[in-house]
């Protein structure tokens, strides 16, 4: 992670400044670390509500606007093609610094999997608001597993440190809110910093894997949120698509991969974030929030969206043309083999002559098969 400049220079002229400067050096590391994540953090402000002697002084610091968190107006801070999370936490929204708590919405899409993952440094309390969740979680070592599945309006509790996660068993996009009692609780994904560890360390731990195996398995591993189980992919007919790996832990010197083995490269950026569910949202307002948010992503499926709309229609009409060219072709071949069977009946007719005219046309000679003489013409008759 990048680290962006100091906003401001740390004065150490006494040594009752001395103290202050090193917090203050503290706070704003933290802060500049984190505003390379979030753009729209402002690192100072941050620092200074850290900093600020009373709440009286906080509530100074911030304007009416930013008491205001908006979980549908930018991207989340976890992307992939499952889903995605958006949370309020004392970096993206500081009017809670100082009032212990963050809150986090999850997008997530059709068997979406909120991949597991560890916060730190705070509780969850997570709500399913308009689908059913499959939840588990390990809290640590010699605790048993606890699975859960939540219906709408229904809630669970991952205490702090414990390894979860969350997936939509529904095949239509869905909504879970997740409260926490720290305003920086922070977020691990296990897979991602496990194979991150150096590779060495990593097969010392899985003894039966090669470090190359383990570089190539660890290329492999989506971006959060990903998608779910091949059972729920299949049963809701959801394909299956290349996933991001930009989420991988960054190698260096102390994790580096052997000598001569670059190992595979990550893929290509994450797509736009997918649109914000509206199946089932219960307030109108936040369906027509999330459609403005998403604007974005909806004008870059619109072209998928089109073909899946387009698809039944095509269906039928290839098989209207597929019926209309069958039954022609049997009706013709109907009529020919009726033409062909009219005329086998007349040339088969035991009363008839052989190999004899079948009609007698106008002024011409009848041909005697028995050889006698020619019949009178119609003119001769006359």
């Amino acid at each position: 992670m990048a680290w962006s400049p100091l906003p401001f220079k740390i004065s150490r002229t006494t040594v009752d400044l001395a103290m202050f400067s090193k917090t203050s050096l503290v706070l704003t590391c933290l802060a500049s670390a984190v505003f390379a994540q979030f753009p729209d953090v402002n690192p100072e402000l941050v620092s200074q509500l850290k900093l600020a002697a009373t709440h009286t002084d906080q509530i100074s610091l911030l304007t009416d606007e930013q008491f205001v968190f908006n979980f549908l107006g930018g991207l989340g801070d976890t992307m992939g093609s499952g889903g995605k999370t958006v949370t309020a936490n004392a970096a993206t929204f500081p009017a809670i610094i100082g009032n212990g708590m963050a809150m986090s919405l999850g997008y997530l899409e059709g068997c979406g999997l909120n991949t597991p993952h560890v916060h730190p440094r705070g509780t969850e309390f997570n709500v399913a608001v308009n689908g059913t969740l499959r939840t588990g979680m390990i809290s640590e070592n010699g605790a048993r597993f606890v699975f859960t599945e939540l219906p709408p309006g229904s809630a669970t509790i991952f205490p702090r440190g414990a390894i979860h996660f969350e997936m939509n068993l529904e095949c239509e996009p869905t909504l879970f809110v997740a409260a926490f009692n720290n305003e920086d609780p922070g977020g691990s994904a296990v897979a991602q910093r496990f194979f991150g560890l150096p590779p060495d360390i990593v097969e010392a731990t899985l003894d039966s894997l090669g470090i190359i195996q383990i570089a190539n398995l660890e290329s492999k591993i989506p971006n959060n949120v990903a998608q779910g189980t091949k059972e729920c992919r299949k049963r809701c007919g959801i394909p299956d698509v290349v996933q991001n790996t930009t989420q991988r832990e960054p190698r260096t010197s102390a994790n580096a991969l052997p000598s001569g083995f670059s190992g595979p490269p990550p893929e290509a950026p994450p797509p736009p974030p997918p649109p914000v569910p509206s199946a089932s949202m219960p307030p109108g307002a936040l369906k027509n929030a999330a459609a403005d948010a998403s604007n974005g992503n909806l004008n870059a499926n619109t072209s998928s969206s089109n073909d899946q709309d387009l698809r039944p229609f095509l269906i039928a009409l290839l098989t209207i043309n597929g019926v209309f060219v069958v039954g022609t072709l049997t009706a013709l071949f109907m009529y020919v083999a009726r033409k062909r069977g009219g005329r086998n009946e007349r040339m088969t007719d035991p009363m008839a002559p052989q190999f004899a005219p079948l009609h007698d046309e106008k002024d011409t000679e009848y041909y005697d098969p028995y050889h006698r003489s020619p019949s009178p013409t119609t003119s001769e008759k006359r």
